[in-house]
């Protein structure tokens, strides 16, 4: 799935401890990812800890995003290298929840929680 998803590689995204229900995801904030505010625009925050959670639901099944929430709880900036560690919590037939935390060094930054559906 990894060598299909070209907007995660050309962000630097790098997956690693991929396993059953689990992903490992981690990106460095660059100059073209910060915003006005002089911080990370939240939408690369998402983008991460989406792609985390993408490939946590995929490991058993072929799903997609059936929605998201995210939580943004502390700024990020240039520089800082962001690690987002997705587990599914939970599937039932065709849905799932999976939860994502990002950290930085040992902040959490972002959580977030995926619903999954699959086709």
């Amino acid at each position: 799935m990894y060598a299909r998803d070209t907007a995660s590689q050309a962000l630097g995204i790098v997956l690693s401890d991929v396993a059953d229900g689990r992903a490992t995801a981690t990106m460095t904030v660059t100059a073209a990812m910060v915003q006005g505010h002089g911080t990370c625009h939240g939408g690369y925050l998402f983008l991460l800890a989406d792609t985390a959670f993408a490939f946590a639901c995929n490991t058993s099944r072929d799903a997609v995003a059936a929605g998201a929430d995210v939580d943004f709880l502390a700024p990020v900036h240039e520089g800082d290298v962001l690690v987002a560690t997705a587990v599914e919590r939970v599937v039932r037939g065709r849905s799932g929840i999976c939860d994502v935390t990002v950290r930085r060094g040992n902040e959490v930054v972002v959580e977030f929680r995926g619903r999954s559906r699959a086709v």
